[in-house]
């Protein structure tokens, strides 16, 4: 078996046959098989350097969740349009607008061109494609379905970054405008509020309460605002770090998210709905209902659905049906291992999963719009008492000495 050349990219400068001056990128093993692709193509190369992968900027970008969703959706529908998988993994990596995407691309090409199995060439990149991918595509290879899977694939990868994206974007708004809301307080309280205390100081009365209450929060923001920044910073930072090495800590601050108030019935039904939509696609592509539930646990994206969906496979694996080991966990609402113990009985268990994950991404979608437009008005509000607050407290001396006038 032939061992596949490593490809590389290569940056170009030249004329075409019209003498006109171009420039691009090319895939290659070496400068010398590049130049010789450029001269077939009519080119003319006077620089050709390898490509260097900068620090910061646009080459700096990485290959994100929803790079892998769009090739996954491409392949399936080239391969569904006949193209053969060598044909369809070259123009992929032809066209892409990222240069770390060609490059990992090719690399997957070659050694798929090798004699290697896809699904092999696919583990070699863990961070792109994890074992759940690989493990699909490698019951596509064996059944001989390769097309059907990638469409599997493709529209679990697709619903798994639309569920994520909502949820983002129930985090996000609020966050955002508390970010902006903090820094015009700070500003305020840093750079404008002095300025009224050296006014009122020349006036001789005695100042409302409230004023001196935000002029004393404007001096100590002042005399340690900036320790308290670092402070935060530096704890923020050592927060991080924690919550990387401690997996007590991540499983922890799993359990507690999903009893906050609102978001943690987003974050459970979040959960239920990837761990419904996983096991209905690893099950119906033909994975033994073990290692779905292995696959299912990785997926869940929390560590009480991650346990309970181990658990459940321990109880499968000694015999028990998959509604009774779901119920006996406590973490699935009645209708789930209802629906479960229907499709069981029926021998639909995999379609059960997939309109369960329907319902139950179709509820976060409704709980996340209504949140967004629940936290816009309160969001406003608090806005306005925290500013405008501020604002009163220091014009309330001003309007007192206009009423002794």
């Amino acid at each position: 078996m032939a061992q596949a050349k490593s490809v590389d990219t290569f940056v170009w400068n030249g004329t075409n046959r019209k003498g006109q001056s171009v420039k691009g990128e090319i895939n290659a093993a070496s400068i010398i098989e590049a130049k010789n692709l450029l001269r077939r193509q009519g080119v003319s190369a006077t620089k050709v350097k390898k490509f260097t992968k900068p620090l910061f900027g646009k080459g700096a970008e990485k290959i994100n969740p929803a790079d892998i969703s769009l090739i996954t959706r491409q392949i399936a529908t080239m391969l569904g349009a006949g193209v053969s998988l060598i044909q369809t993994i070259d123009m992929i990596s032809t066209g892409h607008a990222k240069a770390s995407m060609r490059k990992m691309l090719t690399d997957i090409g070659n050694e798929v061109k090798s004699g290697n199995p896809l699904s092999t060439s696919l583990r070699k990149h863990p961070e792109q494609f994890d074992d759940l991918y690989c493990d699909l595509v490698s019951t596509g290879e064996q059944s001989g379905a390769l097309e059907t899977i990638f469409d599997r694939i493709a529209l679990y990868k697709e619903k798994a970054e639309a569920l994520k994206s909502k949820i983002k974007k129930a985090m996000f708004y609020p966050i955002a405008v508390v970010v902006v809301a903090f820094i015009v307080t700070t500003i305020l309280l840093v750079f404008v509020v002095p300025q009224f205390e050296e006014i009122f100081s020349s006036f001789g009365a005695e100042l409302p309460a409230f004023t001196l209450l935000v002029l004393g929060i404007s001096r100590f923001v002042q005399d340690y605002g900036l320790y308290l920044g670092i402070g935060a910073i530096f704890a923020g930072y050592m927060f991080s770090r924690a919550y990387k090495k401690s997996k007590d800590l991540r499983d922890k601050l799993d359990a507690r998210s999903l009893k906050l108030p609102v978001i943690g019935e987003i974050l459970t039904k979040a959960s239920i709905a990837r761990f419904s939509r996983t096991l209905s696609t690893t099950f119906s592509a033909g994975v033994p209902l073990i290692g779905a539930l292995e696959s299912a646990a990785g997926a869940a994206g929390n560590a009480v659905y991650r346990d309970a969906t181990l658990q459940i496979k321990r109880d499968v694996a000694g015999g028990q049906q998959m509604n009774t080991a779901m119920r006996v966990t406590n973490v699935f609402p009645d209708m789930v291992t209802q629906m479960i113990a229907i499709g069981e009985e029926s021998g639909a268990v995999d379609d059960m999963l997939e309109k369960i994950a329907d319902i139950y991404e179709r509820e976060v979608d409704d709980m996340v719009d209504g949140l967004t437009s629940l936290l816009e008005p309160m969001i406003m509000a608090v806005l306005g008492v925290v500013i405008g607050g501020l604002i009163i407290a220091m014009y309330l001396p001003i309007f007192e000495m206009g009423n002794v006038v």
